[in-house]
């Protein structure tokens, strides 16, 4: 029987929803997941994801795809199309097809002639540098640009030949006639178009304006009859300004915008251009690095679904900023595999074993469960003369309290016989390369007569194992802040220099020469395992470490 499902943490939206439809004010409840197309997912965006489209689908409503996609010289379809799967793969579906911000461009622009008419915007002929300078700072007031009383007719022409692109980038900007002087920085006249002379994904080359992120939000929010506008804390000083432009344009509805905190998880890193610089300097193979934060990242790793959005659940939805420790993280997907992964047997730096006083010849069909409670049927280990176990559980010279197989000793092979070591063979340099050793014929299923065994290992068949290549992945940074690094250095001293170690020559038992990629196992005493996406192929299978079997970081 699977465990319970962990209960929900607190989300404080959920009675927000609730309300307004039982007051009649949403018939309907609208939400949306608005991404950048600049970079992959990573483990925050997982958390916004689960909480647009799972208040969308508990009070049956529908969650928009829209892509935020105001800035064509950082974007690109490989983000988009990356995006896309994702949210696929964390098992949500938006509603009709995918949005762009992009698509509402023409009606982005009439909106910003709307304002010059009414007097509430203006061309700006202020350098990025002076624009900084005029704004003033948290302590002064700005000062208001000598541009700003230009008229109406003067604005209109100027915005006119900014859209022809008569001017480079950079030159002139509309900004909004709001309040220079206002406490609120996102109000000290807000920029709305910039000059961007670059070929968009989506419109070509039909713009070389665009709008600013501040512009276009709420708009779009309004276009699509966005009920409940949901994003991270850092937009709440932005809210009056989403408020202001809804309120002075004419738009057909108006949505309503909540905070929420934003995830913050201990040992990762999550800013996307600092995600970025990973890739682009290769200190990780990819987006899709098993060590990346990425959820492509997490996927290829072996992490699933189910796991990521439990754990979701786990932090649940508040207002109040914190670190969240990645062992919450980690103990989820623990959970999962351990209710759903199948059980194998995988010896990863492998020891040949002759049994001599096994018959020669003789092969026995075994029978293990690939499961010690789920029915998931059984796997079958031919038991023969020669086998293979780790290296690591041998050792001549045994400190206290030693389990595993030293000379003279006996222990039991998963689901076997108990063997006893009587000879080491050693090379030239005096390293171990295989163990002689005895069976007795009348331990299997049953424990020996007039003694006791202590330690259990586990053991391939020396024919009919596969040879496969394992991953270890572990946490990419060493320091719980990465960001935090000593003698002012960069987050990337920070790494981990042993995040990821690869063994070549493992052995694996037969039921795993035909592993199929993202196939999940409890690889018995090492850990949960995943057949990589990419590199593992049927008959040459190359496992990564999804996690531990415990939390031993540190230890």
């Amino acid at each position: 029987m699977s465990k319970p499902e962990t209960p929900a943490a607190p989300n404080f939206l959920r009675p927000i929803v609730q309300a307004d439809l039982d007051s009649g004010k949403h018939q309907k409840i609208v939400t949306r997941f608005p991404p950048e197309p600049n970079g992959y997912l990573h483990i925050g965006h997982a958390k916004s994801i689960c909480l647009n489209f799972g208040l969308a689908k508990e009070f049956g409503g529908e969650c928009n795809l829209r892509f935020d996609d105001t800035n064509p010289a950082k974007e690109d379809q490989e983000y988009i199309d990356a995006i896309k799967s994702d949210v696929r793969w964390l098992g949500f579906e938006w509603a009709g097809e995918e949005r762009y911000a992009s698509n509402y461009f023409d009606q982005l622009h009439g909106w910003a002639v709307e304002l010059i008419k009414a007097g509430k915007a203006y061309v700006d002929d202020l350098s990025p540098d002076e624009a900084r300078a005029y704004r003033g700072s948290l302590t002064e007031p700005g000062k208001n640009s000598p541009f700003r009383e230009r008229s109406v007719e003067e604005n209109l022409d100027l915005f006119a030949r900014m859209k022809a692109g008569e001017f480079p980038d950079g030159a002139r900007a509309l900004r909004a006639k709001i309040d220079m002087a206002s406490p609120n920085m996102n109000l000290r006249d807000p920029i709305l178009y910039r000059i961007r002379h670059a070929h968009h994904h989506q419109t070509g080359d039909k713009w070389c304006i665009y709008p600013s992120y501040d512009f276009t939000h709420g708009q779009s929010d309004a276009i699509e009859g966005i009920t409940h506008s949901i994003c991270t804390l850092e937009f709440e000083d932005h809210r009056p300004l989403y408020e202001w432009f809804l309120a002075n344009l004419s738009v057909p509805a108006q949505p309503r915008q909540y905070e929420f905190s934003r995830l913050n998880l201990n040992y990762t890193i999550t800013s996307k251009r600092k995600l970025k610089q990973l890739v682009d300097e290769q200190h990780v193979e990819g987006w899709d690095d098993p060590r990346m934060s990425t959820l492509s990242g997490y996927r290829r790793r072996g992490y699933t679904p189910e796991a990521i959005r439990n754990f979701c659940e786990m932090v649940g939805v508040n207002r109040a900023s914190g670190v969240v420790d990645i062992g919450m993280l980690e103990f989820s997907i623990r959970d999962h595999l351990d209710a759903t992964a199948p059980r194998a047997m995988c010896v990863l730096r492998p020891l040949k074993v002759v049994i001599t006083n096994y018959p020669e010849g003789q092969v026995e069909n075994l029978e293990l469960a690939r499961h010690p409670k789920e029915d998931m049927g059984v796997r079958v280990l031919p038991f023969a003369r020669e086998l293979y176990i780790d290296a690591g559980d041998y050792d001549e010279n045994p400190p206290k309290g030693y389990k595993r197989l030293e000379p003279n000793g006996e222990v039991r092979l998963r689901g076997s016989y108990v063997i006893r070591a009587d000879e080491a063979i050693k090379d030239a340099d005096g390293n171990i390369v295989e163990l002689r050793c005895s069976y007795d014929p009348g331990t299997l299923g049953k424990n020996p007569e007039g003694r006791k065994v202590k330690g259990v290992i586990h053991w391939v068949p020396a024919v009919g194992s596969v040879e496969c290549e394992v991953r270890l992945y572990d946490r990419l940074f060493r320091s719980a802040n990465p960001e935090k690094a000593e003698d002012g250095g960069s987050f990337l001293d920070n790494i981990n220099p042993d995040s990821l170690v690869v063994l070549k020559g493992c052995r694996a038992e037969p039921s795993l020469a035909q592993a199929q990629a993202e196939d999940r196992f409890q690889f018995e005493r090492e850990g949960y395992f995943c057949a990589d996406l990419k590199d593992s192929q049927p008959g040459a299978p190359v496992f990564n470490r999804t996690v531990t079997l415990r939390d031993s970081w540190g230890q």
